[in-house]
């Protein structure tokens, strides 16, 4: 029997009643010609996909966790950069170095590929500039604060160099977001896209906080391995 002829059974008399949308199919009675597009219109009429610095910022964005996420855990089960450098430590002061160049550079390309294309007068507007602003000092502390919490070689993956924490840092700004370097680093270039009245701003700090949502699904499980590898060898010890 279908849904509606149910509803003509329990309701005989021919009364108009309003049938509640259901939690699963609910959606599906949702008519989205009538949802208001204009903004995400306006924002890809004034973004050039095209634009080579807009392609390049694109690739920065996306090869550098690749790269830090590929050569880490090759470290941690190959130990080759340790061997290299003689030390864990060095080898990770060495990667956490070229992380660094790799992020500057990414933030180096994103503002090209902002100063490369046009403002969106939309966003060309004082209380939008101030949510910029409010933004850059938000993701300023979460970064600086995540930093000084972990050290160098917890913030630069010492964890799969063998350079391991004695207990999970739970304190600010952990007990804020879990993971406060990146989302602190996309608030720091959203703010940056609204200081700068940038469509092409916008879309980049949506691609790169895609990214670390993907980062941060390898590197979460990976990590609480390896911290569960140290639980197992001191039980045994």
């Amino acid at each position: 029997m279908s849904n509606a002829a149910a509803v003509r059974d329990d309701n005989p008399a021919g009364e108009t009643r309003s049938v509640p949308l259901d939690c699963c199919g609910g959606l599906n009675n949702v008519d989205y010609s009538k949802m208001d597009l204009t903004l995400i219109e306006g924002l890809l009429k004034h973004t050039n996909f095209h634009d080579s610095s807009f392609c390049l910022a694109v690739v920065a964005i996306m090869f550098n966790p690749f790269f830090w996420n590929v050569v880490a855990r090759w470290e941690h089960r190959t130990r080759t950069l340790s061997r290299l450098f003689g030390s864990p430590y060095l080898a990770c002061y060495c990667l956490g170095f070229v992380i660094i160049l790799l992020n500057v550079y990414r933030s180096h390309s994103m503002t090209v590929a902002m100063k490369a294309q046009a403002k969106w007068e939309v966003m060309d507007r004082t209380d939008v500039f101030y949510a910029g602003v409010a933004l850059m000092v938000l993701g300023t502390v979460l970064v600086v604060g995540s930093f000084l919490a972990l050290g160098f070689t917890g913030t630069f993956l010492g964890d799969y160099f063998g350079i391991l924490m004695d207990e999970k840092v739970t304190g600010f700004p952990f007990n804020i977001t879990e993971n406060p370097m990146y989302w602190g680093s996309t608030a720091n270039y959203l703010g940056l896209a609204l200081i700068g009245a940038s469509p092409v701003g916008l879309v980049l700090t949506a691609i790169v906080a895609v990214v670390y949502k993907v980062a941060i699904r390898f590197e979460g499980p990976f990590t609480e391995l390896i911290y569960e590898e140290r639980s197992q060898r001191r039980k045994h010890e």
